[in-house]
C-alpha cells in the first residue's frame, strides 16, 4: 500500500494528512504556532515553529493511521505564499520570516517599479505588479533597513521550501509558489534574469525551480528518524497554498473556479495560457498543473475579519459558548441568519490588513459604514460575511470582464462549511456554488501531487478525476441576488470615497 502525505505550513498552524491510493483520508493532525507583530501591519513567524509543527503532525498522523515507516512513499508540501526565510552560509535562519500579510514594504514596491522601468513593464516581465505582500519587496526591505542581515544572506526560501530544506537538505521551490515572489518569468516558468539584474540581486540567492509534481529529493536519515519514516520517501515540489487548495478542489481544467474563505479570501480560476490583467488587479501565476496557469484575486482579511470580531469583541460570548460546549461561531451566525440580506443598509469593508484585489492598497482600513441605533450584533456579523463576499465578487467581476469562462464555482474553507456563507456567496455571485465530498484544503492537494510524483497517477487531472466528487449545491435566490446587485456599486464606491482618508489615517498611525 502506498500512502502519501500532504503537509500545509499555514499562517495559524501546520496541517498534515495521509491519503491512500484511492485518495481516502486516513488521518490528519494540526499543530498551531504564534505570529509576531512588532509594529503595526508587520507580521512575522519563527521557522523553527514550522519545523516543530511538521514533526509533531507527521508523527501523530503516522500513529493515528497505524502506518509502518515504509508505507509513506512521498510527501507533498504546501504553505503560505510570499514569506521570506533568510539563511546564512551555514543554513542558519538570520531573522524571523516576514509573512505574506506584512505591509511594511510600500517604499520598496515603488523602488522595484522604478528600477524595472515602470509598472507596465514589470507586469510584462513577471505578469504582476509590485505588491507589499510579495517576496521581492521583502528582500529589498532587508537590504535597505537591515543591511547587516542582508550581507549575511546566502539563500532566500519560501516557507514550505524551508521545511523542504530541513527534510531533504535540498534547496528547491516550484513554479506556483515562485510566481508570488515577483522574480519569476511566469510565462516561461523560470527566474527572470532581467528583473533580478534590475534589482541587483544574484540568482544564486534563489533555489532551483521545479514543476509541482516533480520529485525534489528524499528524506535525510536525520529527518526520517525524526518523522518516523524512511529515507526512500520522496518529497515532491508541491504548491503554494492557493494553487494547492485549488488542486484539492479539482480546479485543474478551464471553466472551473474555486472560491475559498480562510484567513484570506481567494478567487482562483484555471487558465490554459498565461492571461494577464493589464491593470494588475489580478495575479497571474503558474498553476500546480504542468504547463498551465491560473488567475487569482485575493482579499487579505476574509475569514480573518470574522475571527477578529470574535476574538476582540466577543470574549464573554466565547466563555459562554465554552460553558455550553458549543462553538461561538455557530452562535454568531445564528444571530446573522435572523437578519435580512443587505443587513438593513450596513456595510463592512474587510480591509483589516490593507487590501490586495482589486485595490493593492496597504493603507486601506476596515470599516463598518451605515450603522444606526436599529443595528444589532447579528447585523454586524451579517455585514462582515457580506463584506467578505462583496470583496470576492470584486475579483469575479474582473474575471468576467476579461472574458474568462466561469462555468462552475466550487466553494471551500469556512465559507463552505457555513450554510449561511454558502448562500450569501451564491446570491452574491448570482451563480450556483457547489461543495465537495472531501474538503481538506491545500494539504489534500499536495498529497495528490505527491501521488503523481510517486507514480500512483499519470498526472494531476487523472488524480483529481479519481478522488474528488461534488457533494452538494446552493442556488442563488432571486430577491437576495437583486439586493446584492444594488449593494455592489455602493460597496465599491465606499473604498473610492475613503481612499484618501485611509492614507491620512495610515500616516497618523505611524507618527
Amino acid at each position: 500500500m502506498a500512502v502519501l502525505l500532504g503537509i500545509d505550513i499555514g499562517t495559524s498552524g501546520t496541517k498534515t494528512l495521509a491519503i491512500d491510493e484511492q485518495g481516502r483520508v486516513l488521518a490528519e493532525a494540526t499543530s498551531f504556532y504564534p505570529s509576531y507583530h512588532p509594529r503595526p501591519l508587520w507580521s512575522e513567524q519563527d521557522p523553527d515553529d514550522w519545523w516543530r509543527a511538521t514533526v509533531e503532525t507527521v508523527r501523530r498522523v503516522v500513529k493515528k493511521a497505524r502506518l509502518k515507516k515504509a508505507d509513506v512513499k512521498a510527501i507533498g508540501l504546501s504553505g503560505q505564499m510570499h514569506g521570506s526565510v533568510f539563511l546564512d552560509a551555514k543554513d542558519r535562519v538570520i531573522r524571523r520570516a516576514i509573512l505574506w500579510n506584512d505591509q511594511r514594504t510600500a517604499a520598496e514596491c515603488q523602488e522595484i517599479e522604478q528600477r524595472v522601468g515602470g509598472r507596465k513593464k514589470l507586469i510584462r516581465r513577471v505578469a504582476n505588479p509590485a505588491l507589499t505582500g510579495f517576496t521581492a519587496p521583502k528582500i529589498l526591505w532587508l537590504r535597505n533597513h537591515e543591511p547587516r542581515h542582508f550581507d549575511r544572506t546566502r539563500k532566500i526560501l519560501l516557507p514550505k521550501d524551508e521545511v523542504r530544506r530541513r527534510l531533504t537538505h535540498e534547496y528547491a521551490t516550484e513554479v506556483s509558489d515562485a510566481s508570488g515572489t515577483l522574480l519569476l518569468d511566469v510565462s516561461r516558468r523560470r527566474w527572470s534574469k532581467p528583473v533580478l539584474s534590475a534589482l541587483e540581486l544574484d540568482v544564486e540567492l534563489l533555489p532551483p525551480c521545479f514543476e509541482s509534481d516533480q520529485p525534489t529529493g528524499t528524506l535525510t536519515s536525520a529527518a526520517a528518524d525524526e518523522l518516523g519514516l524512511t529515507t526512500d520517501c520522496l518529497v515532491v515540489g508541491g504548491a503554494g497554498d492557493c494553487a494547492a487548495g485549488a488542486v484539492g478542489s479539482g480546479i485543474v481544467r478551464r471553466g472551473k473556479l474555486a472560491a475559498s474563505i480562510g484567513t484570506s479570501g481567494v478567487m482562483f480560476v484555471h487558465s490554459d495560457k498565461p492571461t494577464i490583467d493589464p491593470q494588475g488587479r489580478l495575479h497571474t501565476f503558474c498553476h500546480a498543473v504542468r504547463g498551465k496557469w491560473h488567475m487569482m484575486g485575493v482579499s487579505l482579511s476574509a475569514g480573518g475579519s470574522l475571527q477578529w470580531f470574535r476574538n476582540q469583541l466577543c470574549k464573554a460570548e466565547i466563555a459562554a459558548a465554552k460553558a455550553k460546549h458549543v462553538e461561538v461561531y455557530d452562535l454568531l451566525v445564528d444571530e446573522a441568519k435572523a437578519v435580512a440580506p443587505g443587513a438593513e443598509g450596513l456595510f463592512f469593508l474587510p480591509y483589516l490588513a490593507g487590501e490586495r484585489t482589486p485595490h493593492a492598497d496597504p493603507h486601506a482600513r476596515g470599516a463598518f459604514i451605515g450603522l444606526t441605533l436599529a443595528h444589532t450584533r447579528g447585523h454586524l456579523v451579517r455585514a462582515i460575511m457580506e463584506g467578505v463576499a462583496y470583496a470576492l465578487r470584486d475579483s469575479l467581476e474582473i474575471f468576467r470582464g476579461l472574458n474568462v469562462p466561469v462555468r462552475e464555482i466550487r466553494v471551500s474553507g469556512g465559507g463552505a462549511r457555513s450554510e449561511l456563507w454558502r448562500q450569501i456567496q451564491a446570491d452574491m455571485f448570482a451563480q450556483k456554488v457547489v461543495t465537495l465530498d472531501c474538503e481538506e484544503g491545500p494539504a489534500y492537494g499536495v498529497a495528490l501531487l505527491a501521488a503523481v510524483g510517486a507514480g500512483v497517477f499519470d498526472n494531476i487531472q487523472q488524480a483529481c478525476d479519481a478522488t474528488i466528487r461534488v457533494a452538494g449545491a446552493t442556488r442563488p435566490r432571486s430577491r437576495a441576488r437583486k439586493q446584492y446587485d444594488l449593494g455592489m456599486p455602493v460597496y465599491q464606491q465606499l473604498y473610492r470615497s475613503l481612499r484618501s482618508d485611509f492614507q491620512r489615517i495610515a500616516a497618523l498611525s505611524t507618527k
